[in-house]
């Protein structure tokens, strides 16, 4: 087939039409506003590049020194001449141009969008990677195609693709074709902070098309919701100098300034963050994780133009900034003194968190790249993802316009550089080689670097490494997604981490484990498993490290290289995960099991092993029998169970005399399959109650069991950052409650004023 309608694609189609493709067709499918189209299909792209003869020759330019930028740009030059000298197929134009008849009667203007099958992935969107084009018309739209496939190639695809360690040979490129939205306003929108990962819907929007904020051409407005209230906690106007528009003439995308009465007044009213938010909630519940969507609105009617998931890096374990009198909001603070005695030079958003000091570079152009070394700042009018190869040298990322939405902004996170974006003036304010200390999380850029750096003093040694905390009898610890959050995590003073998950380890490489004990062998993989986990036990020892065993769903495993043979699944939350998986596949799960022993013989004996999905003893006894042959003797290690299910928590006696040394609650799971609440569906998605008092009840009897066998109980879902979770649980008994990095003081003062309370209750 050369091309598929977007109501007939789903997220099985991942491998047809692309990341963009099928989360366009899921949305299409859930009855979001999503303009009509098709996708020239991957499987139209690999046929083209085969049947003309030209993949080999392709595949072979591609395959260059990523840091040797002449041979980059060759191999861009050779592939753009073989995909566009190269003509297509007759039957392929004219699937293409059927398709587009068939779309509001030929007569549409249409976007024409890239949609790799290796993008927009849970840990690598390669955001900006490939072309999109705009205002299309039936002449141009099968040139515009090649375009896109040929944007496979750039300099910036190939040193991404290889970064990330994917094979060129084994990513294909399908092309969005959706009527356009002449847009009146539009921009982009996170359901959890980018940064911290908070609880908070950032918005960011600007006057015309989107294109002229994620491409960072113009510093957007910017608002933060808190999603509890829903209030505006800050909101942010910005000067918005330029807008994309189509032109009315010739059709095609241009670039205008903004009417002097627009520049600086607000873009989004009240009725329209009220609506985005609604549509934010309704498609985090659809993918049950939060996203990064791109909007437009015309004629007061949002539409939802693409989403994905929120890939970058935040937790990189930076030390918190030394409290400034800057204001991160754009207004200009230049000159201002904070604490540390240096003067603010010039400010702007936090983009990607951390601080970095270094000498600074200004790129105004991008052969200006090469002079970038290890360690500078690069100051530079906005980013583009042409400069990824420079940014990944640079210690820190400047620029004038642009918002924390960007694309290039999303892929600084994910390289963990700091960023600090929508100076307005910093190309202007700082010179090159002028040495700078930026802070991404403030958005502050200071002159020279911290006194205590120049005194070759490491700044984390000036400050304690675990801050006083309230002391409780409950212990409050902390849930960890990825090792590279650990330092950052031990700060808040945990008593230990609640959940570490595995799978964030395996799925970084990109590979099943089948695949990357395939390519790399056996040792490989239980290393990468250690290393993974010793980072996070050595942050925290002696504090105790619980570690979650393997727990992604199909569909996760289906993304990556060898998830061709994984089953497709209806509903993979009910599926083929977990432990079921473990102890169907004893082989690989061994291979988990030998990096515990492994740890344990290096001496980490504050590492605890968990598994996910249990259901009932005999899965605790199959997987106690397969420690035991690793060499983990289950009567003197810690090990215990997630209550996801509420099987397992009626099943408590018998895991208990099982041997379980703990029981672990996944509020998420358990109120999901208690409620038969599906967050997928947006019909019962406000059913779903972490308080309801089936759930509660729940809880609360298996509380009760593991004290009479003194077996110690925590939460590491969601619902134990909410203070009314934690009111019950502390009531109740329970041992410990693991609480996301940002919600641990909340957590710990509200543990600490229920057993006020409970001690005053006892003595009256």
């Amino acid at each position: 087939m050369v091309v598929l309608w977007l109501d007939e694609i789903s997220a099985n189609d991942l491998e047809l039409v692309g990341g963009k493709g099928a989360s366009l067709g899921e949305l299409t499918g859930a009855n979001l506003p999503v303009p009509p189209g098709f996708v020239v299909t991957a499987e139209t792209y690999r046929r083209f590049i085969e049947e003309t003869g030209i993949a080999e020759e392709l595949f072979e330019a591609a395959d260059v020194d990523t840091e040797d930028s002449a041979a980059l740009a060759e191999a861009e030059s050779r592939a753009e001449e073989l995909i566009l000298g190269t003509d297509i197929p007759e039957d392929m134009r004219e699937g293409i141009l059927a398709a587009y008849d068939n779309l509001d009667d030929g007569k549409a203007f249409v976007a024409v969008r890239s949609s790799a099958t290796a993008e927009d992935l849970p840990d690598a969107s390669f955001a900006g990677q490939q072309e999109t084009f705009l205002n299309i018309t039936r002449d141009d739209l099968v040139e515009r195609v090649k375009e896109c496939w040929a944007s496979l190639f750039t300099q910036r695809a190939i040193y991404y693709r290889q970064e990330k360690d994917f094979d060129h040979r084994k990513v294909d490129i399908a092309v969005v074709v959706q009527r356009m939205v002449d847009a009146e306003k539009s921009g982009v929108m996170f359901t959890s902070h980018p940064s911290t990962g908070e609880p908070k819907i950032i918005i960011e929007a600007a006057w015309g098309l989107g294109e002229a904020v994620v491409s960072g051409s113009v510093s957007p407005d910017n608002y933060v919701i808190d999603r509890e209230t829903g209030a505006a906690e800050d909101v942010t106007i910005a000067d918005k100098k330029v807008m994309h528009v189509k032109d009315q003439d010739t059709g095609e995308t241009v670039e205008r300034s903004v009417p002097d009465d627009k520049r600086n007044a607000r873009v989004l009213s009240e009725a329209d963050i009220d609506r985005l938010i609604e549509l934010g909630e309704e498609v985090e519940s659809h993918y049950e994780t939060p996203q990064d969507v791109e909007w437009a609105i015309v004629d007061g009617e949002v539409f939802m133009l693409q989403s994905r998931p929120i890939t970058t890096i935040s937790d990189n374990g930076t030390i918190e900034a030394e409290s400034s009198e800057g204001v991160a909001d754009g207004s200009g603070a230049a000159g201002a003194v904070g604490a540390s005695g240096h003067e603010i030079l010039v400010d702007g958003l936090g983009a990607s968190p951390g601080i970095a000091s270094g000498a600074v570079r200004l790129v105004t152009k991008l052969d200006q790249l090469d002079k970038v070394r290890e360690g500078d700042i690069i100051v530079t009018e906005m980013t583009t993802p042409d400069m990824v190869p420079a940014m990944k040298r640079a210690a820190g990322i400047i620029t004038d316009e642009g918002g924390m939405t960007s694309h290039a902004a999303i892929v600084s996170r994910e390289l963990g550089v700091p960023a600090v974006v929508g100076c307005s003036n910093a190309t202007d304010s700082l010179e090159d080689g002028q040495v700078v200390t930026l802070d991404g999380d403030k958005g502050t850029i200071r002159e020279g670097k911290p006194e205590r750096e120049t005194e070759r003093e490491p700044i984390e040694e000036a400050r304690p490494k675990t801050p006083v905390k309230p002391m409780t009898a409950t212990e409050v610890k902390v849930n960890v997604s990825i090792p590279e959050a650990a330092e950052r995590a031990a700060a808040t003073g945990a008593d230990g981490v609640g959940l570490l998950r595995m799978e964030h380890m395996i799925l970084s490489t990109n590979k099943t484990p089948e695949r990357y004990i395939e390519d790399h062998g056996v040792d490989a993989y239980v290393d990468e498993i250690v290393e993974g986990i010793r980072g996070v036990a050595e942050e925290f020892y002696p504090r105790p490290v619980r570690v979650r065993t393997l727990d992604a769903p199909t569909d996760e495993f289906q993304q990556l290289q060898g998830g061709e043979n994984e089953p497709n699944e209806h509903n993979p939350m009910l599926g083929w995960r977990g432990i079921r998986r473990s102890l169907d596949k004893p082989g690989v799960f061994q291979h988990e099991l030998d990096a515990f022993s492994e740890l344990y013989d290096m001496g980490y004996d504050n590492v605890q092993i968990m598994f996910p999905l249990v259901n009932d003893a005999e899965d605790v006894l199959r997987a106690r029998r397969l420690m035991a042959e690793s060499g983990i003797d289950p009567d003197k290690r810690s090990w215990g169970v997630m209550i996801e299910t509420p099987a397992s928590a009626l099943q408590i006696e018998e895991m208990a005399q099982a041997g379980i040394k703990f029981a672990s609650f996944g509020t998420n799971d358990l109120t999901q399959y208690t409620l038969a609440v599906d967050r997928n569906n947006e019909n019962v998605a406000n059913r779903f109650d972490e308080l309801h008092p089936a759930v509660l009840e729940l809880i609360g009897q298996t509380i009760d069991c593991c004290r009479e066998h003194d077996i110690n109980t925590s939460i590491c879902g969601q619902a134990g950052s909410k203070p009314e979770m934690v009111r019950f649980l502390v009531n109740r008994g329970v041992s410990s409650i693991s609480a996301n990095i940002d919600a641990v003081r909340d957590v710990q003062h509200e543990v600490k004023r229920v057993e006020q309370k409970l001690m005053l209750d006892s003595v009256r």
